[in-house]
């Protein structure tokens, strides 16, 4: 089965699973995940020729353009919610929240998983710190649907809508700095400053730039290209310019170890036109009209890329101990970040006690994030080889490394995803505000 026929199917099952999901009462993302487990070329998708090696099918390197095109998508999404006049509108309390409760859950999984290496020495110190800057991301969607569904309203809800939608933002920070000091160690390069420091900050700060200037020149044009149609096409152009950029090896073009963040250069996009433009909501809502059908493909296949014989071959136990202590103390994180920095903020007292199980939730960023981290070590794997072919010993590792990343996150996620819009509505009515009508 070749490329086209497997995107085909893609999104023919991803349609039919949010049949199933709405009669579950469970967020359409996770019916995404499991039809692409379920249909993926490690169950039934073998029987049908769907595999993620064949060239003539859907390979790494497409899966790894596609992750990062749906990524840059979602970070542009992400980009509209900082609008300077929310911002100041929402106040600074807002912002000491999210900062702790996001780093909170970073800073739990990274000491859990220390700790736990000193029980289980086989636990990549890599994974660690990767697992711990996904730790940061919150599923908005599944948190709004439960706002939604149960029409809530109060102080916590108040509170959680904007720190939904700026920890995604700390997360992408978080994952460009320490994923960056994971692959200069995964790869065996000798850590020195400029590895583990200077060129991260300056990834970071490059790709801050990159996206300031394209969201500043797509503003600009906006004046010349009226009709919404031309201005969807620049913005779109503008993403697959940072995606494309990100995706550059210039360590082998120009010998520099420098590269760019897709994730932080769309975000700025989104955030330069919600900000220069007044008429920036019309802009957003054309291109909310075909993200959709991007983010859907993007989950089934990610589900697809679950490799769950993982968890039955030599580094199960090593996955199932990281995968769990990855759900319990994230969530311990989150809870303890969101009620200290609430607590200092002075903020209610149901915003301390209950806005932490409202943040559990996890998906679209943090699978992005995931993926981002498999593909990229999974095909800097593949091209470590010997005289003869075969993988180095690094290559190898490198190729572990990068499926033990994606197989715990996309595990965390359909648990947090079913379990946590039921703690959310749980919190939410503890704090009453869910009404007994709703």
């Amino acid at each position: 089965m070749n490329a086209l026929l497997c995107i085909a199917l893609a999104l023919v099952v991803g349609l039919l699973s949010t049949r199933l999901m709405k009669l579950v009462n469970l967020p359409n993302v996770t019916g995404f995940l499991v039809a692409g487990i379920v249909f993926g070329p490690y169950v039934l998708g073998k029987f049908m020729g769907w595999s993620l090696s064949d060239e003539n099918s859907l390979n790494s390197s497409m899966m790894n353009i596609l992750s990062n095109i749906a990524l840059g998508f979602i970070a542009f999404s992400i980009g509209s919610s900082f609008k300077l006049s929310a911002l100041r509108q929402v106040g600074k309390s807002v912002l000491v929240i999210t900062v702790f409760e996001a780093l909170g859950g970073a800073i739990f999984v990274i000491g859990a998983l220390f700790l736990a290496k000193l029980f289980i020495p086989q636990i990549p110190i890599e994974i660690i710190l990767t697992l711990g800057a996904i730790a940061c991301a919150t599923a908005p969607a599944a948190t709004l649907m439960v706002v939604k569904q149960y029409k809530a309203r109060g102080p916590v809800v108040s509170t959680l809508l904007p720190v939904v939608a700026f920890d995604d933002a700390v997360a992408l920070i978080a994952f460009s700095i320490l994923f960056s000091i994971s692959k200069a160690m995964a790869k065996g390069d000798a850590p020195n400053v400029m590895d583990l420091l200077v060129w991260p900050l300056l990834s970071v700060v490059g790709s801050i730039l990159l996206g300031s200037l394209l969201g500043f020149l797509v503003s600009l044009s906006c004046h010349l290209f009226k009709s919404r149609s031309n201005r969807i096409i620049m913005c779109i152009a503008a993403i697959f310019i940072c995606v494309g950029v990100s995706i550059i090896d210039f360590k082998t073009l120009i010998g520099i170890d420098l590269s760019f963040s897709g994730l932080l250069s769309c975000m700025m996009i989104g955030a330069l036109i919600v900000n220069l433009r007044k008429d920036s909501d019309r802009i957003f809502e054309r291109m909310e009209m075909i993200t959709p059908t991007i983010f859907m493909l993007f989950f089934v296949i990610s589900g697809a890329s679950l490799n769950i014989t993982i968890f039955a071959d030599r580094n199960a136990l090593i996955v199932l101990s990281i995968a769990l202590i990855y759900l319990i103390f994230r969530a311990a994180g989150k809870w303890t970040g969101a009620f200290t920095s609430a607590k200092m903020v002075k903020a209610d007292k149901n915003v301390q006690k209950y806005l932490g199980f409202a943040l559990i939730p996890q998906a679209g960023v943090a699978i992005g994030l995931a993926s981002t981290a498999s593909t990229t070590l999974v095909h800097e794997g593949q091209l470590m080889v010997d005289s003869l072919g075969n993988l180095t010993t690094t290559g190898e590792q490198l190729v572990t490394f990068g499926g033990m990343i994606l197989a715990i996150i996309l595990a965390s996620t359909i648990i947090y995803e079913i379990s946590g819009p039921i703690i959310t509505k749980i919190a939410l009515t503890k704090a009453g505000e869910i009404q007994k009508e709703n």
